[in-house]
């Protein structure tokens, strides 16, 4: 069933810059979720970029198999995989066809509340393997929005990748990015300001 969006869709076209450039942009927009007639909506507020077969932490960079195909293919597209047996994490495939490239979109906010970790983030959206290769342009099960909120570039802190230590100088790249004043919940249940660094963060859920 097609659901009215309450934004505006974001299309291939957004996606198919260059990786680091969506990945800023994406901060501000909102990931929906149609499940049963029910629509999920959050606020994206920490995503990480994975750019080409020379990053090192990007799963592309060991070649094109049958994991990574979909990144290989045109932007705006799912690519979805399971960590430790448990965890999915859901990326978006940015750029032209042929340079595989993604976007981890790590947290988000859902009606004031963090959903902080991509595996988390998956397991509240009801996001799995089943949604690899879907379309997020058409507005259908799962979709990206822009619904006019106001992102300053100051607004948005930079910051190394987490858990790709394996990936040498490039585990160094500032290509987290996450929104400045995000409270983050600690391993105690309390909050804390994070300034953009993650108090207690999920698995390292990465590309």
């Amino acid at each position: 069933m097609k659901i009215s969006p309450a934004g505006s869709i974001l299309g291939r076209e957004f996606f198919a810059h260059p990786t680091v450039q969506v990945a800023r942009s994406l901060i501000g927009k909102y990931l929906v979720r149609a499940i049963d007639g029910r629509v999920l909506a959050g606020k994206i507020v920490e995503v990480e970029a994975y750019v080409g077969p020379k990053d090192k932490a990007c799963h592309a960079s060991k070649g094109r198999t049958q994991r990574t195909d979909v990144m290989f293919g045109p932007a705006g597209v799912a690519y979805v995989y399971l960590i430790y047996g448990m965890y999915h994490c859901l990326n978006v495939v940015t750029e032209e066809e042929e340079f595989p490239s993604a976007v981890l979109i790590r947290a988000i906010e859902i009606d004031g509340e963090l959903i902080d970790g991509p595996g988390r983030l998956c397991r509240a959206l009801e996001i799995d393997r089943g949604l690899n290769r879907a379309d997020l342009t058409e507005g259908e099960s799962l979709w990206f929005e822009d619904r006019g909120v106001l992102i300053k570039r100051g607004d948005v802190g930079a910051h190394p990748r987490v858990g790709v230590d394996y990936a040498g100088e490039w585990a160094q790249k500032p290509w987290r990015f996450r929104l400045r004043g995000i409270i983050a919940p600690t391993r105690t249940g309390r909050t804390k300001k994070t300034g953009g660094r993650r108090m207690n963060p999920a698995p390292p859920c990465c590309i």
